[in-house]
């Protein structure tokens, strides 16, 4: 009954991952190269906690 309530950590990781992709976008098209980079690993780090979390879920159930 609350798992209705409860927010799913691979759909916020998602959005996050998103947002992130966006915001290095935006960097890069206003010439900011070094922000650009750190957005992208930050990105990057974001899709390897998406890809563990769907690895557990498969082997899991």
């Amino acid at each position: 009954m609350f798992k209705l309530f409860r927010k799913d950590r691979l759909q916020k990781l998602n959005k996050e991952y998103a947002r992130c992709l966006d915001q290095a976008r935006n960097l890069q098209r206003n010439g900011d190269i070094k922000g650009f980079a750190t957005m992208s690993a930050e990105a990057k780090g974001v899709l390897q906690q998406i890809d563990e979390i769907e690895q557990s879920k498969t082997t899991s159930g």
